[in-house]
């Protein structure tokens, strides 16, 4: 549906835009003119992306399920727009959103080539006729994965706005969306399939296809815990590690300007909901904790009800039937600050 698409955008870091919406100084969004113009000549593009979106949003969510700030985002509907806003802020969590939200894309665009929906793409064109690797000869055939179309695409579809820009937060956010679409590509797999007298493998037809998400998200989550800070240089082109102790970043490390906020209080200016409300573990002793998640605050306790399966036997052959069991658990939720409403800075 067009109307619905031409008027959808997110801010940070995706833009899927006809019109371009007013920006505040709190609150950014990624991708402008060059975006708008890739939209108008792939439209079927854009539902494409739509599901990368999901697919890198639901990552995002996933690898910090157990940290104050849990990657989602404050989200508006009009109807016209729906905006799902981010954190500005140049830190480490800016950092691995621009990369997994970059990823998404290459991933999302390079499925959809392979699956036949886009006009502007295919299977790789490069890999055809025959090869050879650790195990033999084989031949090209399938339907490879066309990951550097994939690439290209996320490129002029993400780094639009950023090219515009010179100043450090460009250049951040240009270095981590590169680190998210080469993460993809690492993870691209020599699948085949044999041929012969009894599966005997005399011939090999061989693919390459991307490995599922959750490896580039886990990848990225490793990246993200040894982001490096950084600074501008001196003639301002590019930028060198804050701490000199530490190694100069590579392509595929994540880089980051600003320290990371504590996101225990709700606070726009650095995209932070809080943590009040949020479920804690009372047994842990890592960042899901209740000490660490609640921020000193305190919990409060709630108990509740829940069907579970118990009792299951395993029965010749081929089943395992269970018990549904009534259980009773402990639910851990942080309270809230004594000023529960939005920080304003102005």
């Amino acid at each position: 549906n067009m109307n619905f698409l031409s008027g959808i955008w997110w801010s940070l870091p995706l833009v899927l835009v006809w019109a371009t919406p007013p920006v505040t100084s709190s609150w950014w969004y990624m991708g402008a003119v060059s975006s708008s113009r890739l939209c108008r000549r792939h439209p079927e593009a854009m539902l494409s992306i739509g599901r990368g979106v999901a697919a890198w949003t639901a990552e995002c969510q996933h690898q910090f399920r157990r940290h104050r700030w849990d990657c989602n985002a404050r989200a508006t509907q009009t109807p016209r727009i729906f905006k799902v806003t981010f954190s500005v802020s140049g830190s480490r969590e800016s950092a691995f959103v621009h990369a997994i939200s970059s990823a998404g894309v290459v991933f999302a665009i390079t499925r959809a080539c392979s699956q036949g929906e886009l006009k502007s793409c295919s299977c790789d064109p490069k890999k055809k006729g025959s090869a050879k690797d650790s195990k033999g000869h084989f031949d090209w055939g399938g339907c490879s994965d066309n990951i550097d179309y994939g690439i290209k695409f996320a490129r002029a579809f993400v780094d639009a706005k950023e090219r515009k820009g010179k100043d450090a937060r460009a250049l951040m956010n240009l270095h981590n969306n590169r680190a998210g679409r080469k993460a993809v590509k690492r993870f691209l797999k020599q699948e085949c399939k044999c041929h012969g007298v009894s599966g005997s493998c005399t011939l090999r037809t061989c693919w390459l296809a991307m490995a599922d998400f959750r490896k580039t998200g886990d990848y990225l989550w490793k990246k993200y815990n040894g982001a490096i800070q950084v600074v501008m240089n001196q003639d301002g082109t590019g930028f060198t590690v804050a701490n000199k102790r530490f190694k100069k970043p590579t392509k595929n490390d994540l880089v980051y300007f600003e320290s990371s906020p504590d996101y225990c209080i709700r606070d726009r200016d650095v995209g932070s909901l809080g943590t009040a409300g949020r479920v804690c573990n009372q047994t842990s002793r890592g960042m899901d904790s209740c000490e660490v998640m609640c921020c000193g605050r305190g919990y409060d306790t709630s108990r509740v009800s829940r069907m579970t399966k118990c009792e299951c036997k395993f029965h010749w052959c081929c089943a395992v039937r269970c018990q549904d069991c009534l259980e009773v658990v402990d639910i851990h939720t942080c309270k809230a600050p004594k000023t529960a409403g939005w920080i304003s800075r102005t």
